[in-house]
């Protein structure tokens, strides 16, 4: 299986899609203790959730697990939070703390997973990032995120179901965040700008509003689509419609944005 998944399409807007994936290399799944095969932390129905929603989207998807390596982190692992709970370039934990493998990676094991898995993903979506600047004279990153509503482990009380980041509005036009944060919050759902979730290691990398290369991210809380935040993390159909309405609306405001953003 291919590590990275590329759909392209003929407008400014890609989305990204680092933790939907759900493969993993047998020899690495066998290193799993039970709690971390239930795969607890994947951004379950994700891709499923933006699907279709505008034609012309590019999509960069990958198809590994975030317990094989962790695209939305940087390969130095430095901590996005500091002083904050969190997982890193290769979890050891899952969410809510608790250990996911019987024998821990290796040095060498995550160098090799680096090559194999977060190199080519981000090889992808730099290519495409630069392809749709090259054609519009401007890219926006929507960086597509979900994580279950309550995780004491990482934060306390319930998320609010909009979760917007931009690293405090560097990594984008002040349009950009003012558009999405405006959409979200005309549905009367809670929602919150650079809370909890700032953006991850791919919005802060690639977010150059100044070059003309937008990044944002979204982090749903997966009350907002899911029947249950436990197994088996069905997908809710009336649930997800409400919700693709609004992701709709935000993602037709940033296309629309597009024209204004040439550096």
């Amino acid at each position: 299986m291919k590590s990275v998944e590329v759909v392209r399409g003929d407008g400014p807007l890609i989305l990204g899609l680092p933790h939907t994936g759900t493969h993993l290399p047998e020899a690495i799944r066998a290193k799993l203790n039970a709690r971390g095969g239930i795969l607890a932390d994947t951004d379950w129905h994700i891709e499923r959730l933006y699907d279709g929603l505008l034609p012309n989207v590019t999509t960069v998807r990958a198809t590994f697990h975030r317990y094989v390596i962790d695209a939305n982190r940087g390969p130095d692992d430095a901590s996005l939070y500091p002083g904050q709970n969190t997982t890193g370039l290769v979890p050891v934990t899952d969410f809510d703390g608790e250990p996911i493998w019987i024998e821990e990676p290796t040095a060498a094991e995550i160098a090799e997973r680096m090559a194999n898995f977060h190199a080519p993903y981000h090889e992808a979506l730099a290519a495409e990032i630069e392809r749709v600047k090259a054609k519009h004279g401007v890219a926006i990153l929507y960086d597509c995120h979900s994580i279950r509503s309550v995780i004491p482990f990482l934060f306390e009380g319930v998320l609010p179901d909009f979760n917007i980041g931009t690293n405090n509005g560097t990594t984008c036009d002040p349009r950009i965040e003012a558009a999405t944060f405006d959409t979200c919050a005309a549905t009367g759902r809670t929602h919150v700008l650079n809370g909890r979730f700032k953006g991850g290691w791919t919005t802060r990398h690639y977010g150059r509003p100044q070059d003309g290369v937008h990044a944002i991210q979204m982090e749903l809380a997966q009350s907002t689509h899911l029947a249950s935040e436990t197994p088996p993390f069905a997908y809710d159909e009336a649930k997800a419609a409400a919700l693709r309405t609004t992701l709709t609306a935000v993602l037709e405001r940033l296309v629309s944005l597009a024209p204004e953003l040439k550096p």
